[in-house]
């Protein structure tokens, strides 16, 4: 795979209502509590809660890439079936090109037993750390990519089995 097509999409079904899954997947802290990676999040510029635009810091940890903070914005809360944001530049957290785009996408069950949940990431058109990486080992450009999308896949398979744990025990 090349960088320009590095994606990661991953998918459960929960025996819980798509209402009950929004409550969680657009809690940004919801994440936090169930991803290996992302370690703690924190609203910024005074934003409470989701809303497309607002912003959102994040820290992260991994064993192999170390740890690292990211600044995010939400690019998209359609009518409780998908919530996504973007991993931006602090500097341009309202503007800037993203760094990876973020998805949770709901869908009812037909039988209407529960929610079939997608969560992915794509990289998105700025530059960033892979890129870097890449730059510097063009020769094994999929090699490195393989790799990220792979403790990536990982990270969203944990938190789906989070989200739809927590989501199937309040019931």
């Amino acid at each position: 795979m090349r960088i320009a097509d590095a994606h990661v999409e991953c998918v459960t079904e929960i025996a819980a209502p798509p209402q009950r899954v929004w409550e969680l997947v657009s809690d940004i802290s919801t994440s936090a509590r169930h991803s290996p990676e992302l370690q703690e999040v924190e609203w910024l510029d005074g934003a409470e809660g989701p809303a497309v635009g607002a912003c959102f810091s994040g820290r992260n940890r991994n064993d192999g890439l170390g740890e690292w903070r990211t600044v995010s914005r939400v690019a998209q809360m359609s009518d409780r079936r998908a919530f996504q944001w973007e991993v931006v530049y602090d500097n341009d957290r309202h503007h800037g090109e993203p760094l990876a785009v973020w998805t949770y996408t709901l869908e009812p069950l037909a039988d209407g037993s529960g929610t079939r949940l997608r969560h992915g990431m794509r990289l998105g058109s700025a530059r960033g750390p892979l890129h870097d990486a890449i730059d510097q080992h063009p020769e094994r450009e999929e090699q490195i990519i393989d790799g990220r999308l792979a403790m990536l896949r990982t990270g969203i398979e944990t938190t789906l089995a989070g989200v739809k744990a927590e989501a199937e025990a309040e019931l």
